[in-house]
């Protein structure tokens, strides 16, 4: 199959937040899966993979205390250190690890906000971070006593734009009014569009940017997934935390798929591609985050920003994936998650 990946078209910009805006290309490359959770990674393909992103013109990079642990920022921070000024550095606080990887659950309380972002910006090297979410939200201390002390940070000059991850309207809209938030980021994909009810209302409503991670389904709409053996033995999609990959709910879901393949076709583009590009024809303030460690896939990611989808194809592509269609609940715990 041929894909759209040979004029290279520019990937352009768009704009997160309208009280505290931030440009950023069209696409950002999520980092965590070079250091953790879907397989072994490959260091020197990981920091090629973020220098060919910049290439290609992605400036919004993104990573987390969480991912390794710790050791996703500390290559992020390697692969950018002599071109910091091409790069919008996102990183997230909120997910307590041990070092030795053990999950010490959400933290969210003021003096803890303080001691994440100075070990982040030592780990990336960097003085300042351009986009600093809360990971997760700490259901056992006030949203305005933890953005609070986030606004600390953009007082200090350590951080200079806000966001949440995973938080539901009500609490997006008691953030806000303590300062200004610049993006939400929340999984969002034809596979996962709950946001569309509450969530991305209110998020137009107050101007706040959306920034959508695994826009691809977790890999499962790129095609390539077609059974658990297709995944190394370590990576985490096969095992119950992501029950969409287990068995009957794999095979229904990978039903859908196969829909989405037959209308990549006659787009001439990968199903990956189409599924990116509906994602980021949902509006100018929606800017995807597809993860990858390995430059040929930062290719075809990048290349469905020229895919170009009529409101005709947009209606087909969610007719053959309806949102109900999809089987399993994103993660096997869900208690982490607010709202």
């Amino acid at each position: 199959m041929t894909t759209n990946n040979t004029s290279r078209p520019p990937l352009g910009t768009r704009t997160l937040g309208t009280a505290s805006p931030l440009t950023v290309s069209a696409m950002g490359l999520g980092c965590m899966g070079m250091s953790e959770f879907y397989g072994t990674g490959d260091e020197a393909e990981a920091v090629a993979t973020i220098r060919r992103a910049l290439e290609r013109g992605v400036t919004l990079l993104d990573t987390a205390d969480m991912y390794g642990p710790f050791t996703n920022e500390n290559l992020v921070g390697r692969a950018v250190a002599d071109r910091r000024d091409r790069v919008v550095l996102a990183t997230k606080f909120g997910n307590e690890r041990a070092e030795d990887g053990t999950r010490l659950g959400i933290n969210g309380r003021p003096e803890y906000v303080h001691t994440a972002c100075d070990a982040s910006l030592r780990r990336l090297g960097v003085d300042h971070i351009d986009l600093y979410y809360q990971h997760r939200v700490d259901k056992t201390v006030p949203i305005e006593d933890t953005v609070g002390a986030m606004a600390e940070l953009v007082q200090a000059g350590k951080v200079r734009h806000l966001g949440l991850s995973e938080a539901s309207a009500e609490t997006i809209r008691r953030a806000h009014a303590v300062h200004p938030i610049t993006a939400l980021q929340t999984e969002y994909s034809l596979f996962t569009r709950d946001i569309e009810d509450e969530i991305l209302p209110a998020l137009r409503d107050l101007g706040i940017g959306l920034v959508p991670y695994s826009p691809l389904g977790r890999g499962i709409l790129t095609g390539a997934i077609t059974a658990p053996s297709d995944l190394e033995s370590s990576d985490s999609r096969r095992t119950a935390y992501f029950p969409r990959f287990q068995g009957a709910a794999l095979e229904a879901n990978l039903a859908l798929v196969t829909a989405v393949r037959r209308l990549a076709r006659s787009k001439n583009c990968t199903p990956g591609q189409l599924a990116l590009a509906w994602v980021l024809a949902q509006g100018d303030d929606v800017v995807p985050i597809p993860g990858t460690k390995r430059v040929r896939f930062l290719e075809e990611n990048v290349a469905a920003a020229a895919v170009s989808l009529t409101a005709d194809e947009l209606g087909a592509i969610e007719s053959a994936v309806p949102r109900e269609a999809v089987v399993g609940e994103r993660y096997g715990d869900m208690s982490s998650i607010d709202g």
